[in-house]
């Protein structure tokens, strides 16, 4: 339960496409008249998460509930960004009864669980919990490494190779820092690879506490993901972060661009050809919005290494710019205007 006279707030993180939003969405359709404020964080120039929520048409999703925090990673910009947004929630007329914190999925959740230790927020507002979204298939593939024997084997074979892989370092952040850990995309994995992944999970918990849950899709109810009542705002000593020695986090190692294309006619074969870019060029995420001739409706693109979904989410408004935009994640270097050339190829 939360402290009493506190609005509850649960930071939602997690590698880029684990599925956060997807289940961010899942939650406003089942809030059941409870009001829950989001405030998303996007690592990039194109608003594509708070789009999509905002093109949901779920009732009692208000415009106005949804924020987002587009200057920069949240764990970075605490004292500019979240915190005047956080306080301009708690002091409406009708405060939320619940604050939900997407972060970008680059960010550290510890400076922003410390955050809530600021005196104007402290006596207002509490973290429920941090919760992880893990994508159980990513996790399977190796897309980021876990086993430190094997990372340690690499450094000692190849004195190049970095200290510290800043995908593994992430991953690192945002387990060690969770209350509750779900393992998300286990349809797309064997009950043997499942329980590989699980074990690997729990190997790496720094508090035997954290609950795993595994999901499909990131259908999780409400009732297991609100009310956690950890406090953790109280609780960082057991959250244990590769900053906690005062080196500031850097967001170098990551860059992302925009590319803008016409109209699309051929959805498929873009597909294709952004399935080529992510495997020549190393990207790790795509995400964006499509304009199909002839479609009243707006087509999402989602994806995280070579696996893409797309979908119809809305019909364009009438006084909308009908674009096609794509927002490209990856490691610092990339080569830019080759991608965009390749991308715009098809």
């Amino acid at each position: 339960m939360a402290q009493l006279g506190k609005i509850p707030a649960t930071v939602i993180t997690g590698f880029l496409g684990a599925g956060k939003t997807t289940m961010i969405r899942n939650m406003l359709e089942n809030a059941n008249g409870k009001r829950i404020a989001l405030i998303i964080n996007e690592f990039g120039d194109l608003g594509v998460d708070r789009g999509i929520i905002n093109g949901c048409g779920i009732e009692g999703c208000a415009e106005d509930d949804v924020v987002e925090l587009a200057n920069g990673c949240i764990c970075c910009t605490v004292a500019d960004d979240f915190l005047p947004t956080i306080r301009g929630l708690i002091d409406r007329e009708t405060p939320p009864d619940h604050i939900v914190i997407e972060t970008s999925g680059l960010a550290l959740p510890k400076p922003l669980v410390k955050a809530f230790n600021w005196p104007e927020v402290r006596s207002r507002v509490t973290v429920d919990g941090v919760v992880a979204v893990l994508d159980g298939a990513a996790l399977r593939d190796g897309l980021f490494a876990h086993d430190h024997h094997a990372v340690q084997a690499q450094r000692e074979a190849d004195e190049n190779l970095d200290h510290e892989s800043p995908l593994e370092e992430l991953f690192e952040e945002q387990l060690h820092c969770a209350d509750m850990v779900v393992l998300n995309k286990t349809d797309l994995l064997t009950d043997e690879e499942r329980a590989k992944v699980e074990a690997d999970i729990r190997a790496e918990l720094k508090r035997p506490s954290v609950k795993i849950i595994a999901t499909e899709h990131s259908r999780v109810e409400n009732a297991i993901l609100l009310g956690l009542g950890a406090a953790a705002e109280d609780d960082l000593d057991s959250r244990p972060s590769h900053h906690d020695d005062g080196h500031e986090h850097d967001h170098d190692d990551f860059e992302s661009f925009v590319v803008s294309l016409d109209a699309v006619n051929d959805p498929a074969a873009l597909e294709k050809r952004l399935v080529d870019v992510v495997r020549q060029f190393d990207v790790l995420r795509i995400k964006g919005f499509l304009d199909i001739p002839g479609k009243p409706m707006r087509h999402v693109v989602q994806g995280v290494g070579e696996r893409f979904q797309r979908y119809f989410d809305r019909p364009w408004a009438e006084t909308e710019n009908r674009r096609s935009e794509l927002v490209v994640i990856g490691l610092h270097g990339l080569d830019r205007a080759a991608i965009e050339t390749a991308i715009k190829a098809a």
